[in-house]
């Protein structure tokens, strides 16, 4: 036993000199670089030909080294560390509207004013030409430089002066910026079978208190069970992600744990209240753009079989960053840990390298490992939140794609803004389409104005001749070629009779947001929305419900 002893004492004796060692010689490592690096610049100061910015210069270099690490650890210099707080909080100073660029008349214009923001107040329109911001001309500019001109601190005034397309007119408005926030839930209401529906999509300050007056709003409303809708809801908040999923879970159970080098990156977050609804069946739509905060949530209603998932695998960040103080006013946001959702699985699907600078790789299904829920359903980690049940959404078809587009020369943009000038009003947000009369007015226009767009059907044709060229076969099938290219060509008017509905879906959701505003085009779109329908049948049919919830094969 004593020899035992010893053995031990001496093998660990051992580990703590290799680790000494091993941080010793990282120290070194780090001190030497560091000193070259210093070294490269002060001579670089002095002895390159022309004069350096330093600020361009190392941040450049700061920049280089944080992409050989992951895409979320980023530098914020003090001119930068606004878009950090907008981030963080959801909230900017500024007028509250969306502008864009007008390829046709080479100006920026208002693309939609947010509802009860200082925009909408004074009278500004979908459509309208910014002129100039005080005595600051603006027909000039890019997109950037007017969005940033129009923000400013909170609490200033200037005027605005803007030329409305469908009169001819020029305004001035006098306007005073203050603190806008993006709304964390744009849409919340019921649905056919009394299920309610809330469309959630960041994680901000307060974000928790908003989801929870909304359920308690929709089971007033007579709700029976809950439709949570966090598609291309990137995340934000773990705290917020925890007392969402709190509403429907027990108190002191744990959701989250983080594990990174530090000890203060390692903790585990329980829920702290009592819950609102245990029993309230709730299905949960997710896509690719589903993410962090997000992923926790639906993860967790996932493990602890407290909803069903529905949709498209999501994003796959199960990475934790925190926000650091630096010198001169900046910022680093850093990723200091992974997370663990409650059945101990990560979500994380991409390894970053860091050999030869920054590069990723997913993980592929085989090396993820298995799991299980609450039920014991199998689960696997690696590759985002998998749904319980797979449905794709509608596919856009490419002339809707590029009638859509900024630089489409804005063909669709002009007809809405005309329709918007001949209609005072419309039907309630739910009910507003636009008559087949319309649509035919629309084509025309379309038409008519010679637009054109990249069919990528003869664009794959044309690779596919300059191939068989190229090995020598064109010649004898050169009249299957040209068959072919006379049935594939393109005909704008065939093509938007083809795709009449979806264009319709986008146009009436323009018309109606210029109305209704945001959450009047999403409670439009909620009626062609294929995904929405079949959660919607889920959530009426009990026993699916409870067979999606149980193990398989059973």
């Amino acid at each position: 036993m004593r020899r035992l002893l010893l053995s031990i004492a001496v093998m660990i004796a051992f580990a703590a000199s290799v680790s000494a060692q091993k941080q010793k010689n990282h120290n070194f490592e780090v001190g030497k670089n560091l000193d070259i690096f210093n070294n490269i610049y002060k001579h670089l100061d002095l002895m390159y030909v022309d004069t350096l910015n330093p600020k361009e210069v190392i941040g450049n270099g700061i920049n280089a080294m944080l992409r050989s690490l992951d895409p979320y650890t980023e530098y914020y210099p003090e001119d930068k560390t606004k878009d950090l707080k907008m981030m963080l909080t959801g909230k900017y100073a500024g007028i509250g509207a969306i502008v864009r660029y007008h390829q046709r008349l080479k100006r920026v214009v208002v693309d939609e004013p947010y509802e009860g923001m200082p925009a909408a107040e004074v009278g500004l329109k979908k459509g309208d030409i910014i002129l100039s911001i005080d005595d600051s001309t603006m027909t000039d500019k890019n997109v950037n430089y007017v969005s940033e001109h129009l923000r400013g601190e909170a609490g200033t005034t200037f005027a605005l002066k803007i030329k409305r397309p469908t009169t001819g007119k020029t305004m001035t408005f006098k306007i005073t910026r203050r603190t806008i926030k993006m709304p964390d839930i744009p849409y919340y209401g019921m649905l056919e079978g009394n299920v309610g529906y809330i469309n959630f999509n960041q994680f901000v300050d307060g974000s928790a208190k908003n989801v929870r007056r909304a359920y308690i709003d929709l089971r007033q409303k007579g709700a029976t069970s809950l439709l949570l809708d966090l598609r291309s809801n990137g995340g934000g908040s773990l705290a917020e992600a925890i007392d969402i999923i709190n509403m429907w879970v027990p108190k002191d159970m744990t959701l989250v744990e983080t594990k990174g080098k530090l000890k203060q990156a390692c903790k585990e977050y329980k829920t702290r209240l009592e819950p609102i609804d245990t029993i309230m069946p709730i299905v949960v739509l997710v896509n690719g753009e589903t993410a962090s905060a997000s992923e926790i949530t639906c993860g967790s209603i996932q493990d602890l079989d407290r909803g069903v998932v529905l949709g498209t695998r999501t994003y796959g960040k199960g990475l934790v960053q925190v926000p650091v103080d630096l010198p001169y006013n900046g910022n680093l946001k850093v990723t200091t840990s992974h997370y663990y959702i409650p059945s101990g699985r990560c979500v994380q699907a991409i390894n970053y390298k860091h050999s030869g600078g920054g590069y990723k790789e997913y993980i592929p299904d085989s090396l993820t490992r298995v799991f299980y829920t609450r039920n014991g359903r199998e689960v696997r980690d690696g590759g985002g939140i998998k749904p319980d049940i797979e449905v794709k959404p509608d596919t856009m078809p490419n002339i809707a794609v590029y009638l859509d587009r900024i630089d489409s020369m804005e063909v669709m943009f002009d007809y809405v803004v005309d329709y918007i000038a001949k209609h005072p009003t419309i039907a309630p947000a739910r009910d507003f389409r636009l008559s087949d009369a319309e649509y035919e007015e629309f084509k025309q226009r379309v038409v008519e104005s010679g637009f054109n767009y990249d069919p990528v059907t003869e664009k794959t044709l044309g690779e596919l001749e300059k191939l068989a060229k190229f090995e020598g076969y064109y010649d004898d099938a050169k009249a299957e070629f040209e068959a072919l290219r006379k049935k594939l060509k393109h005909n704008v008017a065939k093509d938007m009779d083809h795709s009449k509905e979806t264009i319709k879906q986008i146009i009436e959701g323009d018309i109606v947001a210029a109305y209704y505003y945001q959450a009047g085009a999403l409670e439009n779109g909620l009626h062609y929305d294929s995904q929405v329908k079949k959660a919607t049948e889920v959530l009426l049919d009990k026993s699916e419900y409870d067979r999606l919830l149980s193990p398989k094969g059973k």
